[in-house]
């Protein structure tokens, strides 16, 4: 509790006992003076628990915003204690305040919840100066300069290391649990807990354009972008606050005139307390408190669990969810080629491998990479001379004075060598050693561990329809979507193509069926944009990424994209059943106030229960790791 919430414990505290004390006091009511006595004793507990109340109502009147629950409030309690039911009147006052103490400390504690699963933001950066460490405000460090990371602090500022070897907790990022290894040479990302040894890192960004930086600018606006639930309870408490009133107001005038008029006793009495109960029946707070706070919820327990969700209208959408399209490179492959064979080679295995490197070590291809990473040598370019690299064919060069061809089939038919064809699927280097053919590299894209598992805990949620669109060829993309279990594949597409392909699909699907787009966030942008949903995988640290889609996922695992949709269902769930409970509750108790059946004591049970129900049913929002 805080300050303020504790001073509003300690009020209701005093209230009550003085309203239970002076309820059991023997006054005559019937006397003059008694029923000024009581009066004036309720007025002691109802001003030290109302007094602010009856101030924003009264504030709400002079700046013409009349119609809110603090007005309801204050008309039903006061209009309660003129009629002479004091005991009603200062316990409803009492009860509402209890309520509002309730919901200030669920909230708060559904703020710290989320706050503390998002505890990322460093508070210091460790900067060297003349042989000492000098905290400086991360905002203060300028890009390049070296700064220090002891073990246990954070990360400040994205850069890469210098110096030192560590392993990262990046829980706070991706929601996962195991540590990763950090060493030198590696990029690092700001938010990431060093666990182990002493690191020393070159920042490559500026404190503001940093991860954590761009992370928490992206929940905190999250608020920002409503969902269609919560624009509804807006403009439904706008119109329906003053309906209310008018009708309580016409619920206390015109039946006792129209009995008078019959020549029947009015009963002002009786109809004005009718219209009383039905004004503290009637206060929305549950609907107006509830269904934000749900979606705040869902938002920090998705945040929890390594998915960034940019506001509740995209937690709205994605709940809605039927077609789900990937993206193939670098979202359900990990996009990074490896040597997965070597076929028809005379030679040894690690000597083929040692000539293709260094023929290819002026490459930055990333073919040519993935030949440098499986030699696992440091590259020694004394020892290659002659380099002639055939654009669209591959590399021509001596290494050590002997003739070495690397390159594809285009490559062997223009220098006259006949070559023998791969069965496997991936991207084929061919070989020739002094102009006789020695075998050829089969270089693939590894797909992702949890890639195939991910697919199936889709179907299992119900996606009606999974689609993969690639600028591979139809060989490798038919390949690869046979593994995984996709229902259909549309390959060797261009950037335009893939915009093309998704809204074919678009128009062929139902308004409430949704189409969420999967890719790496930085080549997928216009498609991202363009479905109704856009995710962004293997987001780690990428700009991009976080700019282009609607949800980011913080590490590579597509398994994260059905949890994403269980958590946006689970929540768009609670938010229908709060709605319905607190109307469904509201308009009984209305009814029944109107016929004077519901008394003040129900109406308190209508307000202040069904706000403290619907609170609790909100805060279930922010419970997913069993989803």
């Amino acid at each position: 509790m805080n300050k303020k919430q504790k001073k509003m414990l300690v009020r209701i505290i005093i209230s009550l006992i003085l309203v239970v004390v002076f309820s059991g006091l023997p006054i005559d009511e019937h006397q003059k003076f008694g029923t000024y006595l009581r009066f004036g004793l309720f007025m002691i507990p109802y001003l030290i628990i109302g007094h602010d109340i009856l101030k924003k109502a009264l504030k709400g009147i002079r700046n013409k915003q009349v119609f809110d629950e603090n007005f309801l409030m204050a008309v039903a309690t006061i209009g309660a204690i003129l009629l002479g039911d004091y005991t009603e009147g200062t316990a409803v006052m009492l009860f509402y305040q209890i309520g509002e103490l309730f919901q200030g400390y669920a909230v708060g504690k559904s703020r710290r919840n989320i706050s503390e699963l998002m505890d990322i933001r460093p508070d210091y950066a460790n900067v060297e100066q003349d042989g000492k460490l000098e905290q400086v405000d991360p905002d203060e460090v300028e890009i390049g300069t070296i700064i220090v990371v002891q073990p246990g602090e954070k990360v400040p500022i994205d850069g890469v290391i210098t110096e030192g070897t560590s392993t990262l907790n990046t829980s706070a990022l991706t929601g996962e649990s195991l540590p990763r290894n950090a060493k030198v040479g590696d990029e690092v990302i700001s938010g990431c807990i060093n666990m182990t040894g002493l690191l020393k890192i070159r920042t490559t960004k500026e404190f503001g354009e940093s991860t954590v930086s761009k992370i928490l600018e992206l929940v905190e606006n999250s608020s920002s972008r409503k969902s269609k639930s919560e624009n509804f309870i807006s403009k439904f408490a706008k119109y329906y606050t003053p309906a209310v009133c008018y009708g309580a107001l016409a619920l206390a005038i015109i039946p006792p005139i129209v009995l008078l008029i019959m020549g029947k006793p009015a009963m002002w009495g009786d109809w004005i307390y009718r219209a009383l109960t039905f004004l503290v029946i009637s206060c929305p707070c549950a609907l107006v408190i509830s269904i934000p706070l749900s979606f705040f919820a869902g938002i920090g327990g998705a945040s929890n669990q390594g998915v960034l969700v940019k506001g509740s209208n995209y937690l709205e959408t994605l709940a809605q969810t039927k077609y789900v399209v990937f993206d193939k490179t670098g979202t359900m492959t990990q996009g990074v080629f490896e040597v997965s064979g070597i076929h028809h080679n005379e030679m040894a295995d690690e000597k083929l491998i040692e000539y293709a490197a260094l023929a290819e070590c002026a490459s930055s291809h990333p073919i040519s990479k993935s030949l440098q990473k499986a030699y696992g040598k440091p590259i020694d370019r004394n020892r290659v001379t002659d380099i002639e690299e055939i654009s669209g064919n591959g590399v021509i060069a001596k290494v050590d004075g002997v003739s070495i061809a690397a390159g594809n089939a285009k490559l062997m038919k223009r220098l006259g060598i006949s070559y023998q064809e791969c069965h496997h699927v991936g991207t084929v280097v061919h070989m020739a050693v002094d102009g006789k053919y020695a075998g050829h590299i089969l270089i693939s894209d590894i797909v992702k561990p949890h890639a195939k598992e991910a697919i199936a805990e889709l179907k299992k949620a119900g996606i009606t329809k999974t689609v993969m669109l690639t600028g591979d060829s139809k060989r490798v993309a038919d390949q690869v979507a046979a593994d995984l279990g996709i229902q259909e594949v549309y390959s060797e597409l261009l950037p335009a193509d893939k915009v093309s392909k998704v809204e074919e699909l678009l128009s062929k699907k139902t308004e409430k069926e949704k189409l969420a787009f999967v890719g790496d966030g930085i080549n997928d942008a216009p498609v991202l944009s363009r479905a109704d949903i856009g995710i962004a995988m293997g987001a780690l640290g990428s700009d991009a990424a976080i700019e282009a889609a609607d949800i980011v996922l913080m590490d590579d695992d597509p398994l994260k994209i059905s949890k994403a949709i269980k958590i946006a269902r689970k929540c768009i769930r609670i938010v229908y059943e709060n709605i319905y409970f607190a109307i469904g509750i509201k308009v009984l108790c209305l009814i029944l106030g109107a016929l004077g059946i519901a008394n003040m004591w129900m109406a308190i049970f209508a307000d202040v229960g069904v706000m403290i129900i619907a609170v609790l049913n909100a805060i279930r929002s922010l419970f997913v790791k069993k989803l």
